[in-house]
């Protein structure tokens, strides 16, 4: 998940480093506390689906097919996917999520296969491996080079398959409060952003100790041109007001159970899925 604000912006890129050892702290005790309802291991141990309606909708019928999922934290969500049916890879760079998720799969009985990476350096050993894959909420604001992102999704993609992005819009991510309204980050640009934290988004009250992260804002335009530029093709790009749940603890709750963005009489758009498909030459 995204964090809050910047303090300063470092000319050098040592974001890498400072956001696996945040990562680190956060896979070792998301899950592990009583008084973490966020991810509830429990309940996911006795059968609870971690994904949303969203990403379900846009991945289609998972079952059967290679899935790889990139930036899988702990697993939950990669083996939610192998409930329905799927062969699952997940990546991580931060080696107590890898570590976790072995431990979360042994515990579901579900077979899947974690591997520790930078997910802008996938191994060649995942090259072409995969019909789907799949990234979901707090993903390119932890990536410094998108470029070489897209171009590791689409290297592990087999002709034809397909790329889904379900991410916080940069809209949504420009916001700091929103009674008044209080906007206090960059729109796109891809400038990296230093910032301390001391909590997690897991356990607000959960004080920890203070850890640097980078962060790094990107615009619609430059993701979608990332992704162009990997050689892949978008087939849908939507900008949803609404949201199953609210991914930064700011937004209010409809009647209706969803949380928006107000902006005037209107609503500014909460998050952001992306299809995009690798070449198929044997296609139409």
């Amino acid at each position: 998940m995204p964090e809050a604000r910047p303090e300063s912006r470092p000319d050098a890129d040592d974001g890498l480093a400072l956001n696996r050892a945040l990562w680190d702290v956060r896979a070792r005790i998301h899950g592990s506390t009583p008084t973490d309802r966020f991810y509830d291991v429990e309940s996911f141990v006795a059968g609870r689906q971690t994904l949303y309606a969203l990403e379900r909708e846009l991945a289609g019928d998972v079952a059967g097919k290679d899935l790889l999922h990139l930036q899988c934290h702990f697993g939950m969500d990669t083996l939610s996917w192998a409930r329905l049916g799927a062969r699952v890879t997940g990546v991580d760079f931060a080696p107590a999520a890898i570590e976790r998720a072995r431990l979360l799969a042994g515990r579901t009985g579900l077979d899947a296969t974690f591997v520790e990476a930078d997910t802008q350096r996938l191994p060649e050993s995942l090259a072409a491996g995969f019909d789907l894959v799949v990234a979901t909420y707090g993903v390119l604001c932890w990536i410094a080079d998108p470029g070489a992102w897209m171009r590791g999704a689409a290297m592990a993609l087999r002709p034809g398959g397909s790329l889904v992005v379900v991410d916080l819009h940069p809209a949504f991510q420009t916001v700091a409060a929103i009674d008044p309204l209080v906007v206090d980050w960059p729109y796109g640009g891809g400038e990296p952003h230093r910032e301390t934290v001391t909590g997690t988004y897991a356990e607000p009250g959960l004080s920890l100790p203070a850890q640097d992260t980078v962060q790094y804002p990107y615009s619609i335009g430059e993701i979608v041109t990332s992704a162009a530029s990997a050689g892949l093709t978008v087939k849908h790009l939507g900008e949803h007001v609404a949201a199953e749940f609210d991914p930064r603890g700011i937004l209010p709750r409809g009647g209706d159970g969803r949380y928006r963005l107000p902006f005037g009489d209107s609503h500014l758009p909460v998050l952001y899925p992306l299809r995009a498909v690798s070449p198929d030459p044997d296609g139409p």
